[in-house]
């Protein structure tokens, strides 16, 4: 069977009226007679909190509930359905049977507020996932509480503080390189820093001679995306460390794209004293719609005092307890022990791929993001030319001589099947269009794609109205982004 798309761009999709199937007289369901007499219901209750409708309530039948929902189902494209090659997002398949165990009850009804005499399972389970990321991430200590990259980032960067102020050192600014994640900055503020850019050299790395005369004492911190979001590892990442711990500041190193080294490189091996990890990337957990997701923090032993409480450690007869005298610790970060859920699909994830498995996916999602960069550097721009590792940055330079820019060539790869990718990011790249495949499609998939995509260019040469146009054959074409950003609609209301 073939997977190849074939675009269809005059042809829209005319949709039932499904929001209104409300008919009087439709049930889903008969309920038995009552066998109370309503009277008595109404003396009980008081006639005023007795209510025999509900107004504007809709009538259908069961099957008009299932074929609603099932219908809409449909309209969400989803990492089940085919390639969702978000650059810097990781989007890769969600394995069943990590679902299947954070279903067990054992672990899903278990609460948080219980005893830890009644909890030791679920405690093992955080260990276990601790010790499996400190021997990911080559560090000395870690927790599993923030719930995201971005609050992995400020808890990171709040340890940061916390070491410096016990050591005396009241310092101001820290640096970000300007192909780091946007949260960075945003990260480095809300802890009370004032932020510095590096600006990248021609190969898309940190310039080492603008980092040595930035680098002072007045610097808490370099906050370091490694590999940065052109998909480039800093080739001098050593000499970088030796830079930033030269003026006794820390090395920060943004995970969300770990990706692309499990198995083949450590942060802690080359320098990196603060890092945090994205579970609900890295480690194959659904974030989709907002959540949830898991971000934990590695540090080296230097920090470990300052990490949040309460911490997770052995007590008599090789219990597990939470400790919560730690006197130098930042204090809670969040709620319990962070997003358990996520942390034990993440185990799972860990102990199914084994460490020959993790670093075989890593290879698998360099080759595929090399794959596509090999069939598509004649067709789009290459705005750099060093090593791609997990992910591939093309820029519509080509396409814009013909007036036809990154969003049009986006929303054009919607009536192929696709999911677009990052667009116009990272910010260093003008007109980016960023691309990471992941592990996950196969060479049949990843073809189906490099092929759309060869096929828009050809559009933006021959017939470019029908690129700016597009899409033509989705269900909703296209909206006004700007307005709906700053105005959304959140619910359907009828009109």
């Amino acid at each position: 069977m073939s997977r190849k798309r074939h675009p269809v761009p005059t042809i829209t999709i005319s949709e039932p009226l499904i929001f209104e199937k409300s008919a009087p007289g439709r049930v889903g369901c008969t309920l038995p007679p009552l066998d109370v007499p309503a009277q008595e219901i109404s003396s009980l209750v008081g006639s005023k909190n007795l209510r025999l409708e509900i107004a504007e309530f809709p009538e259908v039948s069961e099957f008009d509930v299932v074929q609603h929902f099932t219908r809409l189902s449909t309209y969400n494209y989803h990492i089940d359905l085919g390639l969702f090659p978000l650059g810097s997002c990781t989007m890769k398949y969600n394995p069943k049977l990590n679902e299947a165990v954070a279903r067990y009850d054992g672990l899903s009804r278990s609460h948080p507020l219980q005893p830890d005499s009644v909890s030791q399972g679920c405690l093992e389970v955080l260990k276990m996932l601790e010790r499996c990321l400190l021997e990911i991430l080559g560090m000395d200590a870690i927790t599993l509480q923030p719930a995201a990259g971005a609050h992995g980032e400020l808890t990171g960067i709040l340890l940061a503080r916390a070491y410096h102020s016990a050591h005396g050192r009241a310092r101001k600014f820290i640096l970000i390189p300007d192909s780091a994640h946007g949260t960075n900055p945003a990260t480095a503020v809300i802890a009370g820093y004032t932020t510095q850019t590096l600006k990248s050299n021609d190969k898309g790395c940190i310039d080492l001679k603008a980092l040595q005369a930035a680098m002072t004492e007045d610097v808490a911190c370099l906050m370091l995306t490694n590999p940065n979001t052109l998909g480039i590892f800093e080739e001098n990442i050593i000499e970088i460390a030796e830079v930033v711990h030269s003026k006794d500041g820390l090395l920060y190193m943004d995970g969300a794209n770990m990706n692309a080294l499990l198995g083949v490189a450590r942060p802690g091996d080359f320098g990196i004293d603060i890092v945090h990890m994205n579970l609900h990337k890295t480690m194959s957990t659904p974030h989709g719609g907002g959540g949830p997701g898991g971000g934990p923090v590695g540090v080296k032993k230097i920090l470990e005092p300052y990490l949040p409480v309460p911490r997770l450690e052995r007590a008599d007869a090789g219990k597990l307890r939470l400790n919560y005298d730690c006197p130098q610790a930042i204090g809670r970060v969040r709620a319990f022990h962070g997003n358990f859920g996520v942390s034990v699909r993440a185990l799972c994830y860990i102990l199914t791929c084994g460490r020959d498995g993790l670093k075989k996916l890593s290879e698998h999602a360099v080759l595929n993001a090399n794959y596509i960069r090999y069939r598509l550097q004649e067709a789009y721009d290459l705005p750099y030319r060093q090593p791609t590792l997990h992910e591939v940055i093309f820029s519509d330079k080509q396409q814009a001589k013909n007036d036809v820019h990154t969003i049009d060539i986006a929303k054009r790869l919607m009536d192929y099947g696709f999911h677009p990718p990052t667009t116009y990011f990272p910010l260093i790249v003008s007109g980016a269009l960023m691309i990471e495949p992941t592990e996950s499609p196969d060479r049949e998939e990843l073809d189906a794609f490099v092929e759309a995509m060869l096929a828009i260019a050809e559009e933006a040469k021959t017939n470019p109205n029908l690129v700016r146009e597009a899409p033509h054959i989705t269900r909703s074409l296209r909206f006004d982004e700007v307005t709906a950003a700053r105005k959304p609609v959140l619910r359907w209301t009828g009109a």
